[in-house]
């Protein structure tokens, strides 16, 4: 496929999306469009993200699964490129279509490994904690000497947008997925493990399965490149370069943590420099090991350390992950966290910046096969909370598995506790939080309620 993609790569002018509002789909559409393409898309549903594909960025995006959906430019075999994400239900119209007439379908990951063999790819994968890494390593060498170019899987709240390019570097940070065994595509320089816990068995099936994923992940880089990883994982095939953590004196590790308002103030110790009192723009231990891997890999390129301590305290994050969006009497914060580890890792930093106020989680679960097989684990998570808030879980590209629901999370929960439909969650809200810190959390379509949230607590302030 690598081969195909760069025999046709000249004769293309034209690239269809189907699934371009997913946040990896949207940022190589961006991509093409940067590099003089035609691009267009279809997606399930408006977003703000697909609004600002269409409205702002000229990249017209359909909402209707009908093949006369398809404009007639995009019809060209010779000079069209489909790329296409698993997350497409199989009959969708316009992947029947163009099956019909003769494309070639190429999957996301299938394009970003071709993108990752034309320059110097630095690959995060984990489970958990990759999105805020590679879009903090990105905003480290943006801001340095060495520059980057970037595949991101969250919007950088620095930068508005998922996807950074700078033709004078060689460099490009790519976040590694690890659903569908995406990252099998890459080619990475460097490639780092921030975690391999339970997660996607509706793919992988057992957590061993998973780890050997992760395995051939981190063979896949090239001669000379580097595998980092998390104190406490171990690879089987592959050298490891250096380890990385917090407060365990390994390769290049974090100590002396200290909370300074909503900044994570620490030291770092790595292979190639010392930094003393590093000053980082977000809260939380999560988010120290997190900067600590990018400041690793940042020093591995040739980023200087006090570029890195300048830049680090204007770190704003990603979208979605540790927002604080009303600091009055109700502290709202909201967090993509999908998995209890991401949950603990968001209920955990919270704790470390409000002790002493109550906190209320409103949890979302996302996927009827993940409910299934960590909702025990799910409800310890939930329990650092005070208060529980659950809505149905959100099905994504599954269909509803027998006895699978949020009450299977709920029964376990030993904090007082809620199970809601979305449109009882709003009013329920409105009458029981009135103080302290509120957090929502989840992949699903949660975040459809941050903007209503955000006024209603900020009117409740005034």
């Amino acid at each position: 496929m690598q081969r195909e993609m760069k025999s046709i790569s000249e004769q293309i002018t034209h690239v269809y999306f189907v699934g371009i509002g997913g946040i990896g789909m949207s940022a190589l559409a961006r991509y093409f469009k940067a590099n003089g393409y035609q691009v267009a898309g279809y997606d399930r549903t408006p977003s703000d993200l697909t609004k600002e594909l269409d409205e702002k960025e000229h990249i017209a995006v359909t909402y209707r699964d009908a093949e006369d959906a398809i404009g007639v430019e995009y019809r060209d075999k010779a000079n069209t490129l489909v790329v296409y994400t698993p997350a497409v239900p199989k009959d969708n119209k316009l992947l029947l279509f163009f099956e019909k007439e003769g494309f070639v379908l190429y999957k996301r990951s299938e394009v970003l490994g071709w993108l990752s063999e034309k320059g110097k790819a630095l690959c995060i994968a984990g489970t958990h904690g990759k999105t805020t890494t590679s879009t903090l390593l990105a905003y480290l060498l943006y801001n340095s000497s060495v520059g980057c170019n970037a595949f991101l899987g969250g919007i950088s709240m620095n930068f508005g947008t998922n996807l950074l390019l700078d033709i004078s570097s060689p460099y490009i940070v790519v976040e590694a997925d690890e659903f569908d065994r995406s990252f099998l595509r890459l080619t990475p320089e460097i490639a780092a493990i921030t975690a391999m816990d339970e997660d996607h068995l509706d793919i992988y099936g057992n957590r061993e399965n998973l780890v050997a994923a992760f395995e051939e992940f981190a063979c896949k880089v090239r001669k000379g490149g580097k595998v980092f990883l998390k104190e406490g994982l171990n690879l089987r095939k592959s050298k490891v370069s250096g380890y990385y953590g917090v407060e365990t004196p390994v390769d290049c590790y974090s100590d002396r943590l200290r909370i300074d308002g909503v900044y994570s103030v620490f030291d770092y110790h790595g292979m190639k420099a010392e930094i003393k009192d590093l000053r980082l723009g977000v809260p939380g231990r999560m988010n120290v090991e997190n900067a600590t891997l990018a400041i690793t890999l940042a020093l591995e390129v040739g980023v200087k350390p006090e570029e890195i301590k300048e830049a680090l305290p204007g770190f704003r994050g990603v979208l979605r992950r540790f927002n604080i969006h009303t600091s009055g009497q109700v502290i709202y914060v909201d967090d993509y966290a999908h998995h209890p580890r991401e949950i603990e890792a968001v209920l955990g930093a919270i704790r470390e910046v409000w002790p002493e106020k109550k906190l209320t989680v409103a949890f979302q679960p996302h996927l009827y096969s993940r409910t299934a097989d960590l909702h025990d684990w799910f409800a310890r998570s939930l329990n650092m909370a005070d208060e529980v808030i659950l809505l149905d879980i959100y099905p994504a590209r599954e269909l509803p598995m027998p006895g699978v629901t949020s009450e299977l999370i709920r029964k376990d929960v030993t904090k007082p506790s809620t199970v809601l439909t979305k449109e009882e969650f709003f009013n329920f809200v409105e009458e029981h939080v009135k103080e302290g810190v509120f957090v929502t959390l989840g992949a699903g379509d949660i975040d459809r309620f941050v903007p209503m949230l955000s006024e209603f607590f900020r009117k409740e302030r005034n």
